[in-house]
């Protein structure tokens, strides 16, 4: 699973643009605050009859936008999101070729998966700097550009040091654009429209690796392994047509280049030392900290990581289960794997019904901007049911004499509950959260995650093979059943643990 956006916090104020320009380079590519909504008066020039200029009436400011250029906006992060997740699980099914043809191991023949997935996890420190920067324009003209070259040079590499290299750098590229895509939604919708637009971006990188495997078995079948790889190039032209048909979204570039226009003096811009500091201290030094030292952070991060290790270890298992208890093809198989994008959906709309009826019903009982955040884990509790429910289902389902379509169902629960805890948690850590500091909790979050999903695949097989399904699915339900009272045990106390922490957090 790809690189997915911070949901913004929706109980925080939206700051003017004057402050924006000093503060922004604190925050990871948009992510967790609102940007250039407020007035920036045009009457700092020489010229002390230039009329005062208002950039929130500006025609060039992206909340401005008609809703059709709104909207294409938003397909073209999504798009770009679906691109560069799917290239995670699109290799999955030629696990066996790459054993056959480069002679490796079986641990070995995941390091082409793993890597694109460690790759991701340099988004947020990679991402920021460069958008806050140059724009956010140039980080998504990058990421199909040469992470499309990459897959390429993976597709026609006959080393396999040559392609774990490639598809590391491919998944490099492509990483700072899934970093940002939240920072571009909150450049161009005010908080009361984002509910639908955020709701899709944050599903179309998790459609991605459930298609993947989909997409991959029947490229590995008929064409062989590299033709997955020209796959994500032609993904990658097709991605890199929907960024030249957009603009700049990054309001402080924006308005310096509209200041410019109309002969006004516009902001000083922070030196790009200064802000590749803070990023490194927001992307790498603070989310460390706030993993060994804030309770909420720590307990949700190392929770969706596990959940988001499971994920990627069954991009092995599910064919080792299906293959071997079913008699499976490769492709047949591969099709399993519409169940997780189902999953997917259920979670997408769990979430939507949860904020429809039980969180928006709560808002009317406190004060303006002030609901507690609590009241967002609602879908996570739900989910951490979902979890170890359907991982036993499934381990315990998937035999001879039972019809597989029985495992199947319960694949798609666990993606439903995985789905919901992800973007409810992450909704409540950029509520609980202030500043910069939601950035380096989203972080530390990303951080957890791309490690366990890169470390998850190395065993998954083994142990698979030496406890068989039953008993290695049921360590995995295990451990989602030890950590399933965190998010429960936050609704109940978080608001005593927020008045503990030592980063600024909400006190209602």
């Amino acid at each position: 699973m790809a690189e997915v956006p911070t949901p913004p916090p929706a109980n925080q104020d939206t700051p003017d643009v004057e402050k924006q320009s000093n503060t922004n380079s604190a925050n990871e590519g948009g992510n967790g605050g609102d940007t250039g909504a407020g007035p920036l008066n045009g009457s700092t020039t020489d010229d002390s009859q230039t009329p005062a200029w208002e950039w929130r009436d500006d025609p060039a400011n992206p909340y401005n936008w008609p809703k059709w250029k709104k909207n294409v906006q938003l397909a073209m992060i999504a798009i770009t999101a679906f691109s560069g997740s799917l290239a995670t699980s699109i290799v999955s099914p030629a696990h066996g070729e790459f054993m056959a043809q480069f002679g490796v191991s079986s641990t070995v023949a995941f390091l082409p998966l793993s890597l694109y997935v460690l790759s991701l996890g340099l988004g947020p420190v990679l991402g920021g700097p460069l958008s806050e920067v140059a724009g956010r324009r140039i980080v998504y003209l990058i990421a199909p550009t040469l992470g499309g070259i990459f897959s390429l040079a993976c597709g026609f590499t006959r080393s396999f040091v040559g392609l774990c290299i490639m598809r590391f750098l491919a998944g490099f590229f492509y990483a700072p654009s899934l970093a940002v895509g939240s920072g571009v939604l909150n450049e161009i919708y005010y908080p009361a429209e984002r509910g639908l637009p955020l709701a899709l971006f944050i599903l179309s990188p998790f459609l991605g690796p459930g298609l993947g495997p989909v997409v991959g078995v029947f490229l590995v079948d008929r064409k062989g392994w590299p033709w997955t790889q020209f796959t994500v190039v032609f993904l990658s032209v097709f991605t890199l047509i929907w960024v030249l048909l957009t603009p700049e979204t990054y309001h402080p570039l924006l308005i310096r280049r509209r200041m410019a226009q109309l002969h006004l003096v516009p902001p000083k811009q922070p030196p790009f030392a200064s802000v590749v500091s803070q990023f490194l201290t927001i992307g790498l030094v603070r989310p460390l900290h706030m993993i060994l030292t804030e309770p909420i952070v720590g307990i949700l991060g190392l929770y969706i990581a596990c959940e988001f290790g499971t994920l990627y270890l069954f991009f092995g298992a599910f064919f080792l289960v299906f293959q071997g208890t079913y008699g499976f093809t490769l492709v047949q198989s591969g099709l399993v794997f519409l169940a997780v994008a189902f999953g997917c959906v259920l979670g997408t709309g769990m979430v939507y019904l949860c904020d429809r009826f039980l969180y928006r019903s709560k808002v009317k009982h406190f004060p303006p901007n002030q609901i507690p955040p609590e009241h967002r884990l609602y879908s996570a509790m739900f989910g951490t049911l979902l979890l170890p429910t359907a991982l036993l289902w499934f381990g315990w389902s998937a035999r001879p004499g039972v019809n597989p379509a029985v495992p199947v169902i319960a694949i798609a629960l666990f993606a439903c509950g995985n789905v919901s805890l992800f973007i409810s948690s992450m909704q409540y850590i950029g509520d609980v959260y202030h500043r910069s500091n939601v950035a380096s909790a989203a972080s530390a979050n990303a951080l957890m995650r791309y490690i366990f999903g890169t470390v998850f695949p190395l065993f998954g097989l083994q142990m698979y093979r030496r406890l068989g399904t039953g008993w290695a699915t049921s360590v995995l339900a295990l451990i989602a059943l030890i950590l399933l009272p965190g998010p429960w045990l936050l609704f109940r106390y978080g608001k005593k643990v927020r008045a503990m922490s030592k980063y600024e957090t909400a006190s209602y």
